[in-house]
């Protein structure tokens, strides 16, 4: 997956009118998480139920490396639409990263780790957000679709 589809993908979600802020953000984070094959994705709205966030994401990946990628991009891709993050834990081979980022809170756990820490069975009260299948791994056709509009540009 090329790194102008991601920006060009996570720059239409953080537009979308239908997103207000920060719901566009979690949304941005989610589809980058799921382009990355995160899997068993969630986004809880605790807005009104928390007071340390709007929006908590869940994520599993199947090892540590492609964690921390996962990690990396949307640190990333986010920086560029200037949301910064006030802490990032677990970066380091961890099997729980946490991105901390104010408005919206992202967990992403070794799939095996997932059920041991239950954070879900914690926010029984928050209201799940729908999650578009769109945002589960890009599709050759939409990835084409932008190299056939780059005008010209032929990197390799």
């Amino acid at each position: 997956m090329s790194s102008e589809f991601v920006a060009s993908e996570v720059d239409k979600i953080i537009k979308d009118k239908s997103f207000e802020f920060p719901k566009n953000i979690a949304m941005a984070a989610t589809w980058i998480l799921g382009n990355l094959k995160g899997i068993n994705l969630k986004i809880m709205d605790v807005s009104h139920t928390s007071s340390l966030s709007d929006f908590y994401i869940v994520a599993s990946a199947t090892n540590s490396t492609q964690a921390n990628s996962m990690a990396n991009e949307v640190l990333r891709q986010l920086k560029q639409h200037d949301l910064s993050f006030l802490s990032k834990e677990g970066m380091n081979g961890s099997d729980w990263i946490l991105l901390d980022g104010g408005d919206i809170i992202i967990h992403i756990f070794l799939e095996a780790a997932r059920d041991v820490y239950g954070l879900e069975e914690i926010w029984t009260e928050a209201k799940p957000v729908e999650i578009p299948q769109s945002y589960y791994f890009s599709s050759e056709d939409a990835e084409a679709a932008l190299k056939a509009d780059d005008k010209g540009r032929d990197f390799f």
